[in-house]
């Protein structure tokens, strides 16, 4: 398995990778996702047989604090370290940076927990209109 930046090419790819995770209410339109992807400052792909298994999506200052906000793994390649692989590209070897995330997907605290995240009562949202 190979993590890198994604390239355009592998945008449809990417997207119906996610509507096969159940996005499919913010991936239906190919345009939009398009768009999405190509102004993320952040945007990773796992590659495996040629083929997207995995997809990042993040932003950071570099300095001091970042944000992931969306990893998908393929089903059938789920356990097998892609997740962690996509996590730990983004997140590189800076510790000085804090990175926050929305884990609000049943089961998935423990994956973050093991790369080192911790609940925080300190994060605030407000959440976008969802149709």
């Amino acid at each position: 398995m190979h993590v890198r930046s994604i390239h355009p090419d592998e945008y449809e790819a990417a997207r119906l990778l996610l509507q096969a995770s159940n996005w499919d209410n913010r991936v239906a339109d190919p345009k939009t996702f398009a768009e999405l992807v190509s102004h993320s400052q952040i945007a990773l792909v796992a590659i495996k047989d040629d083929q997207v298994v995995g997809l990042l999506r993040a932003l950071t200052d570099g300095l001091f604090n970042g944000y992931i906000s969306m990893v998908v793994v393929a089903e059938k390649y789920r356990q097998q370290g892609v997740g962690t692989a996509l996590v730990k590209a983004a997140m590189d070897e800076n510790q000085e940076i804090t990175w926050v995330l929305r884990a609000g997907t049943s089961g998935v605290s423990a994956f973050y927990e093991k790369l080192g995240f911790n609940v925080s009562e300190v994060a605030m949202e407000r959440p976008g209109r969802r149709e």
